[in-house]
């Protein structure tokens, strides 16, 4: 009996390893998908076409706030389509409650790219026009497919968020 409970012993402790080593082997990117997705990120950069979906949102002052995977900035070349929400303190209250956030369609606005620190890392900055009041959003890109997003509002306290970056 004993033999028999230690072959099963060793079996499932073979069979365990055997699963762990390869959902291991099957998750890590290799060096040409790392680079192809260097490429479309710098490519989805510079066209300007791409969307940050943010899974984090810090504000000042307060604790970071996990969100729900439904809100986005998407950037293309004649448009910016904004979703975020906000939190923190505003200094003007908008005239609609349902204004909280930052839900607007931009069609003027400034981009401007910089290089950032580190190669396969970019800056971007966007300055939109058409509010009723001036708002920044200042994007920190990584080549991985990651970036964090500063939103600067004159009628608003700074946050920022973190999040994943995607070509359209």
């Amino acid at each position: 009996m004993e033999v028999i409970m230690k072959r099963i012993t060793i079996n499932g402790l073979f069979l365990l390893l055997t699963i762990l080593l390869f959902s291991a082997c099957g998750s890590a990117q290799t060096a040409a998908e790392k680079a192809q997705l260097a490429e479309e990120i710098e490519n989805a950069v510079q066209m300007p076409n791409f969307t940050f979906e943010a899974t984090y949102a810090y504000p000042s002052g307060f604790k970071s706030i996990y969100l729900s995977p439904y809100y986005s900035v998407k950037v293309s070349a004649d448009t910016v389509q904004a979703h975020l929400p906000y939190y923190g303190r505003a200094y003007t209250a908008p005239m609609d409650p349902r204004e909280g956030g930052y839900l607007f369609t931009s069609t003027d606005f400034e981009y401007q790219i910089n290089p950032g620190k580190k190669a396969g890392n970019w800056l971007v900055n966007i300055l939109i026009n058409d509010l009723d009041r001036q708002v920044v959003f200042n994007f920190d890109i990584f080549e991985n497919g990651t970036g964090r997003l500063s939103v600067n509002d004159v009628n608003r306290q700074a946050i920022s968020f973190q999040g994943n970056v995607t070509a359209n």
